[in-house]
């Protein structure tokens, strides 16, 4: 396994060293071992997402116009949900 050391301030040292403890980890190393690969799977997750999005049907040009339609029609729709 590689080794990385990296210098942090002791303001974030004092925040892991907090949250190994909270989390039940057994030191700062696993803690952030955990920390990246829960970023490892929300980046596969959002892959994933736009992978499905662009198979998902007919392609849509997003204009200028297309996204202030999409603006009136949320400000439409809060508008009903206050009345």
């Amino acid at each position: 396994m590689a080794m990385l050391n990296i210098s942090l301030p002791e303001s974030i040292q004092a925040f892991i060293e907090e949250q190994v403890t909270k989390g039940g980890y057994s030191n700062a190393n696993e803690y952030i071992l955990h920390l990246i690969h829960q970023e490892q799977v929300k980046i596969a997750q959002i892959e994933s997402l736009l992978l499905e999005g662009l198979d998902s049907g007919e392609l849509l040009e997003v204009t200028d116009d297309w996204w202030e339609q999409k603006r009136a029609q949320l400000v439409q729709g809060i508008q009903d949900i206050e009345e």
